[in-house]
């Protein structure tokens, strides 16, 4: 059985300092074969120590409990073998960022910012599985290599502003100094920071540019993922203007730009048009969505999938207000390698085929 740091505070549903809306595993266990069934709320209560019953209810409410894998009430009786997860928004306390000399690919530096241009498939922040080989514990190191009195106490998080996902490519801005963590969380917190992404998207979008406006925020039924309400009853206000850059018959290159910084925001709008992103595992773009029946056509779209094997995201620009200089800063970068391979070869194929228009 492996039990985390949980106590009654870590069962609150506010948003971490970041605004992150991550899910972090707290508790996970396998009920003994022996146990005579009792309410999850009072077995939970039993295991997890200072948490009220009232705190257990709220998240087994909010769906922060799975058993099984599925969403559970508080008056559920647990029985013999069943797989309890207790989820939690906020980080345990005490989980220290270890340095590791990692590769950064550093676009910019200057003594408060830096800008890195994240590959895909790292995690930008440690959490319940990555504990070590993250984006921040490699920024750890070289902060720490430059300045040995750096510590999380002096630089929350190492710099650490914004996030973007595990198997998303692209820029991201990190600070250098407590006051450009104040600076830089707040125009993130005001939705001033500039950030244009491009993807490559299922189907052939009817516009050539437009604006999806529907609040996003956890799936009612399984919380691990979002979704979008486009009447405003669940989640928070998300905004995304999106232009079509490259038309393939099938798939679609666009630009989106970010009004708002929603967890999963454009994959998760994407999704709600009907244009899942390319490959993207979790909001269904990784089967055919468009397109033919014939067997080399699928063979095609298997051979795209394994040249670019992540949801086809790319955090292209990035732009703020510097913390020390005050001025306008605009920062851009080359699509990731695996992106610009699959985008050739699509390009290649409906030009073949007679698609392009």
């Amino acid at each position: 059985m492996h039990q985390g740091q949980d106590n009654d505070r870590e069962l609150d549903e506010s948003p971490s300092v970041d605004g992150s809306e991550e899910l972090y595993e707290r508790l996970n266990l396998k009920v003994d074969k022996g146990q005579e069934p009792l309410r999850i709320d009072k077995f939970l209560v039993q295991r997890i120590e200072h948490a009220s019953r009232n705190k257990i209810q709220k998240a087994l409410e909010a769906g922060m409990v799975l058993v099984n894998n599925k969403q559970v009430s508080p008056n559920y009786k647990i029985r013999p073998l069943d797989e309890i997860i207790l989820y939690s928004d906020k980080e345990a306390p005490g989980e220290e960022i270890i340095p590791e000399e990692l590769p950064l690919n550093i676009q910019y530096e200057d003594e408060d910012v830096m800008i890195i241009n994240k590959p895909p498939g790292i995690v930008v922040h440690p959490a319940s599985g990555n504990y070590s080989g993250t984006l921040i514990n490699g920024v750890a190191w070289y902060l720490t290599q430059k300045n040995s009195a750096i510590n999380e106490q002096n630089l929350p998080r190492f710099g650490l502003v914004h996030r973007i996902d595990k198997n998303t490519s692209g820029l991201m801005v990190l600070a250098k100094t407590e006051k450009a963590v104040r600076s830089l969380a707040k125009q993130f917190f005001d939705h001033t920071v500039h950030r244009q992404y491009m993807a490559l998207v299922w189907g052939d979008l009817v516009e050539d540019s437009g604006t999806i406006v529907a609040h996003v925020g956890r799936h009612l039924r399984f919380r691990k993922l979002f979704d979008a309400y486009p009447d405003g009853d669940h989640g928070k206000e998300a905004i995304t203007h999106y232009k079509v850059l490259e038309r393939f018959g099938y798939v679609t290159l666009i630009q989106c730009v970010l009004e708002t910084g929603r967890t999963h925001q454009i994959r998760v709008h994407m999704q709600h048009i009907g244009h899942p992103l390319f490959n993207d595992d979790t909001y269904g773009g990784d089967k055919i969505v468009k397109g033919t029946v014939f067997s080399k056509y699928r063979q095609f779209v298997d051979n795209c999938f394994a040249i670019c094997p992540r949801h086809a995201l790319h955090a292209k620009t990035i732009g703020f207000i510097h913390p020390g200089t005050g001025k306008e800063m605009l920062f851009e970068s080359e699509l990731a390698d695996d992106m610009k391979e699959v985008i050739a070869k699509w390009r290649a194929y409906t030009t073949n085929n007679g698609l392009r228009r």
